[in-house]
């Protein structure tokens, strides 16, 4: 797998974004703010899972969505690997010492002006999670196979400031992962796919 990741510190060669499916209504945002989110993959004896969150619903952005942990990257961070193990400390208590990075998967364009860079890593059990009370109001995870699956890639739409939105999703279990999330999770979904 890794491979197939564009490797650790380096730039990622894509961009994806929410745009992607709305060609005819949205473009990308020129002003962006740059962000970091690690992709947890965890080693079950189940199997790959994918460590999640879900955000508290009082937050500004994004309040009461499933998400990587992550944020924006700030000046003491040397790249975005360390915004990813910084924020991911912050909000769920996972060490960074923990955490074995593999690479990049493509920058994510949000809609809201984000570009996020999201950087994939190993993380062995047993480990402990403490979530940030004011951010974090759940941790939990997916399994892989469940999120590697394309025939679990649904594209659903809204409609938002005047016209109709597509994004993809993944429900699951009572879960609804879309949007911002949903679109990482498709593109390391291609990258773990057979060439």
């Amino acid at each position: 797998m890794s491979s197939r990741i564009t490797p650790v510190a380096s730039p990622s060669p894509e961009s994806r974004g929410d745009h992607d499916l709305n060609l005819d209504i949205d473009s990308p945002a020129t002003e962006l703010t740059s962000a970091a989110v690690l992709v947890p993959i965890v080693d079950r004896p189940e199997g790959l899972t994918i460590l999640l969150t879900q955000r508290t619903d009082h937050l500004r952005d994004h309040a009461g969505q499933v998400s990587f942990p992550g944020g924006r990257v700030e000046a003491d961070d040397t790249n975005h690997e360390a915004t990813a193990l910084r924020e991911t400390e912050e909000e769920i208590g996972l060490s960074a010492e923990r955490v074995e990075l593999i690479g990049r998967l493509d920058r994510y364009i949000t809609r809201t002006g984000y570009e996020v860079v999201p950087v994939v890593g190993f993380v062995n059990p047993p480990f402990t999670v403490k979530p940030d009370p004011f951010e974090v109001a759940d941790i939990f995870e997916v399994p892989l196979q469940f999120l590697a699956d394309p025939d679990n890639h649904q594209r659903h739409s809204r409609f938002y400031n005047g016209a109709r939105r597509e994004f993809y999703a993944m429900p699951y279990e009572g879960r609804y992962i879309w949007g911002v999330t949903a679109g990482m999770l498709v593109n390391l979904s291609e990258v773990l796919s057979p060439l």
